[in-house]
């Protein structure tokens, strides 16, 4: 092979290789072999053609688009390894010539990520203070979700739960047909229309009531924004929360149960300091990020943001087929070409890739690994977190091998972020064990609300 390199930079290089004829003949077998075993030749049995036979019907020219598949990505592969040059994703190929093949390859190579002063980043940690009327709050939240629906005969107020029938007719189209729908009006309630719900407020069991409302102008569907709405609401009943006293008995009725009205306050005051330590991390994860990705300074190929592109354009064409969308169906309804999308999620793209090339750099600099054991570990308590039903099946899903390594980048995640809020207090690393930088179950995932760790029981209508 004849091998040209055309330009080198820091961040590709780019490869001119032709083959001679010794090159090519391995490679022509190989497609000779494929394509005998499939085409018909008068007087042999398939696959029993002799090579010569086969070029005189098919013509050597399909003998070598063939052969194409592999000998261009084989002999590259080859040329790399001679060349002792290192492709960080596939290279970009273009074939030149035929007779002999020929072919253009530009290989991206590893970015380069300078971090700059990185160690020198500092951020000030807020004091996270529980007020009593974030504890009130929960503990009223917690009375309403415990307390059941009851009839009452009285005027309609915010809060109610209303049973009632809807119609919406916009210049004489029927646009809202609803029969014993159930709501709950709320003063910031802007569903289905600004206005919906104070217009019900007063009105009694039985009652009927039209009146027309205004869509607003910026309306997701524009045949209907700026137009009027004429409603007709019929309310077929009305109740309210029978609230309980919030007393040691309601506090025993609390999930597992409190010994105690003050034990429950104080359990939800703990839970609220809990949860606004992990936001407060969060926040620093977030900051600290922002504050490395300015001092950053990266140099990669093209051909690696364009492949992140197209990643992230792949991932937006299967969430939709999960929506039961195509890509031809939303770009119309969004008005946007394929080539204003690309560009629209470009800047995105450029981030997100960034992004993982500073985190990547900082756990080779600061040598954060994750063991096999680890792994393990995370899986035994994604399964235990799950009551402990079908743990055989679970654990085999979390098995293969892309779980595992899905598990392995969380974890490393987490822990690089870890590291770096204790770059921003000042905190050094032992490097060795990286004891500074503890996994935090909570980091880089949503933290556990107050109520969700003081669930009641369901309401009931």
């Amino acid at each position: 092979m004849n091998v040209t390199k055309e330009s080198v930079t820091n961040t590709e290089v780019t490869l001119t290789i032709a083959m001679d004829a010794d090159d090519e003949e391995p490679f022509l077998n190989r497609s000779y072999r494929r394509v005998a075993s499939r085409v018909r030749i008068p007087g042999f049995r398939p696959g029993k053609a002799p090579r010569s036979v086969i070029e005189n019907h098919m013509g050597r020219e399909a003998l070598v688009h063939e052969a194409l598949e592999f000998m261009i990505p084989e002999s590259l592969d080859q040329v790399l390894k001679d060349e002792e040059i290192q492709a960080f994703m596939e290279p970009r190929l273009e074939v030149l010539g035929m007779e002999p093949v020929s072919y253009k390859a530009v290989v991206p190579l590893e970015p380069v990520v300078d971090l700059g002063d990185f160690q020198g980043i500092r951020l000030d940690r807020e004091l996270v203070e529980v007020t009593e009327d974030q504890v009130s709050e929960v503990m009223e939240n917690l009375r309403s979700e415990a307390a059941p629906w009851e009839p009452v005969e009285r005027p309609l107020s915010y809060g109610d739960l209303v049973s009632m029938n809807v119609k919406g007719i916009i210049e004489e189209e029927e646009v809202i047909n609803d029969q014993g729908i159930d709501f709950i009006p709320q003063e910031d309630n802007n569903l289905p229309f600004p206005g919906f719900s104070a217009q019900l407020e007063g009105m009694l069991e039985g009652d009927s009531k039209l009146f027309t409302l205004n869509v607003p102008d910026d309306y997701p569907q524009e045949n209907y924004a700026g137009k009027e709405c004429q409603f007709n609401v019929e309310i077929l009943s009305l109740k309210e929360k029978n609230l309980a006293e919030l007393d040691d008995e309601f506090a025993k009725g609390v999930r597992e149960g409190f010994e105690s009205l003050a034990a429950l306050t104080e359990h939800v005051r703990q839970r609220l300091s809990d949860e606004g330590e992990a936001n407060e991390t969060r926040r620093l994860e977030q900051s600290s990020l922002e504050e490395l990705k300015k001092l950053a300074k990266i140099e990669a190929s093209e051909l690696v943001y364009q492949r992140e592109l197209d990643l992230m354009y792949e991932e937006r064409e299967r969430s939709l087929q999960n929506q039961r969308m195509n890509m031809e169906l939303y770009l119309s309804y969004v008005g946007q070409t394929e080539e204003e999308l690309r560009e629209q999620m470009k800047p995105q793209a450029e981030d997100r890739l960034n992004t993982m090339l500073i985190l990547r750099k900082l756990a080779d600099v600061e040598e954060i690994e994750i063991e096999d054991e680890d792994v393990e570990e995370e899986i035994t308590s994604l399964i235990s977190s799950t009551g402990g039903e079908s743990d055989a099946a679970m654990r085999q899903a979390l098995s293969t091998q892309n779980a595992k390594d899905s598990i392995r980048s969380t974890l490393i995640n987490r822990k690089i972020m870890a590291r770096l809020v204790d770059i921003s207090q000042g905190k050094e690393s032992s490097k060795t064990g990286q004891d500074s930088t503890e996994i935090n179950p909570e980091s880089g995932s949503e933290a556990e609300t107050v109520e969700d760790s003081l669930p009641t029981e369901e309401a009931s209508e």
